[in-house]
């Protein structure tokens, strides 16, 4: 008991100038951070906070606090697109499984704050809904805060500490963050049937959240035997799992698991890894390691870009220059794919988004399957590792092919209004002969 501490006790450990580390997404500290405004009348030297896709809005990020506290993120959420647009965040470029190693290469935060579950009666807690860099900040601050909830599922796999090993702890009795299921549309649904087609009874699959990874859980019903090895725990997942779909029988690691670095979803996926051991959470540098992904055969990682051009480069994080999300785990996963025996990755995006056209203030439909990306855009996943490519209008399988074959599988799938701008616009620019 002499561990527990109160928010306040905990905010009197900051120091002026201190940066502190949180956890990914629904592993933040989140009492700490939602009083941490209150310290900003005695900092004079800016707080720095390390985060990667915070689920909460809190009351440091507000611009009258843009002189105080500054956020260095993995995983960019809008609040903190918002923040660096003030001038007080910035992105840090990784690929997931070495984030936070390269990060302690360049600088070892003072202090480390998250969740936990509840302590259980041999004085264990467990990190429960992600490893994904955790363990590896607990083991290198100075300080290390843990907000131990009972509403937390407790999970199994690499996320059990001791409480020795933790020098604080504040009782937290908040909600994990629930994202809701995104309904698929239209085009979510045939993209989703179109990537089901790729995936046989007995694959291992990686896929994340939104439209068109949920079309593609809901294609899924009729396969048998699939194994998960994903970054990311989804609902759709579990509900797979509940329902047979999954079973990792067939997988060559952790057979009969599913193995993630973090969880985040609804009610139902947190009470479906509550005490679950077919459920491992395992370290982030492991999981996501591609070395390690392409153990298992026939791995089918599945991820989404914001445009694709004719090349195969896939600019998934940014609009242009401006920062929108980020990497994560894209890069790692395809790779992990493409090595293992039998995998594919797989990348999907509609084929055209509406645009505010800068000088009408009117939105208008522009491909997504471009001759060139938008000025400035980020490459998440370059041409030579994209393998598959799907939208609403087919499969462009890239693997082993020319420029010009890109070319003509790309536009085949790209929509019809824009092929014949796309067919000059590559010989324009020379990313094929005449």
């Amino acid at each position: 008991m002499a561990k527990y501490i109160t928010v306040q006790e905990a905010l009197d450990l900051v120091n002026d100038g201190d940066e502190i580390v949180t956890g990914l997404a629904a592993s933040e500290g989140r009492d700490f951070l939602s009083q941490l405004h209150t310290i900003a009348n005695r900092i004079e030297n800016k707080v720095q906070l390390t985060n990667c896709l915070p689920m909460v809005d809190y009351e440091f990020q507000k611009a009258e606090y843009a002189n105080k506290f500054f956020v260095n993120g993995w995983f960019y959420s809008p609040t903190i697109r918002k923040m660096h647009k003030q001038g007080n965040a910035s992105f840090i470029p990784n690929n997931l499984h070495i984030a936070g190693s390269r990060r302690l290469d360049y600088r070892v935060p003072r202090i480390y704050i998250g969740s936990c579950s509840a302590v259980d009666e041999h004085g264990y807690i467990s990190l429960s809904c992600g490893n994904t860099y955790e363990k590896e900040m607990l083991e290198a601050v100075e300080i290390t805060i843990l907000e131990t909830n009972p509403n937390f599922p407790r999970t199994f796999g690499d996320v059990q500490v001791h409480v020795d090993e933790i020098d604080y702890l504040i009782e937290a009795d908040y909600q994990p963050p629930i994202i809701p299921s995104a309904e698929p549309n239209e085009k979510d649904l045939v993209i989703g049937r179109l990537i089901a087609d790729l995936i046989n009874d007995g694959d291992c699959i990686q896929l994340g959240i939104g439209g068109i990874p949920n079309a593609v859980a809901k294609s899924l019903y009729d396969k048998k035997d699939l194994g998960i090895h994903t970054e990311m725990l989804t609902s759709e997942m579990a509900r797979l799992a509940k329902a047979g779909v999954i079973t990792g029988n067939r997988k060559q690691q952790q057979i009969g698991q599913m193995t993630t670095t973090f969880i985040l979803g609804d009610e139902e996926l947190y009470e479906f890894v509550d005490n679950n051991p077919s459920v491992a959470v395992l370290a982030g540098s492991w999981v996501n390691n591609p070395h390690n992904i392409k153990i298992n055969d026939n791995q089918i990682s599945i991820n989404t870009t914001i445009e694709v051009d004719l090349t195969g480069q896939c600019a998934s994080e940014s609009i242009g220059s401006i920062q929108y999300s980020g990497t994560g785990g894209q890069a790692d996963t395809s790779r992990g794919a493409t090595y293992s025996k039998g995998g594919k990755s797989i990348i999907a995006l509609y084929s055209t988004a509406n645009v505010r056209n800068k000088e009408t203030g009117e939105r208008e439909m522009k491909s997504k399957i471009v001759s060139q990306l938008t000025p400035g855009a980020i490459v998440s996943l370059q041409r030579q590792d994209t393998d598959y490519v799907v939208t609403e209008y087919g499969v462009a399988h890239l693997r082993g092919k020319t420029v010009a074959e890109r070319v003509e599988s790309l536009i085949e799938i790209a929509h019809p209004n824009f092929k014949e701008e796309l067919r000059k616009e590559a010989l324009e620019f020379g990313i094929i002969g005449k």
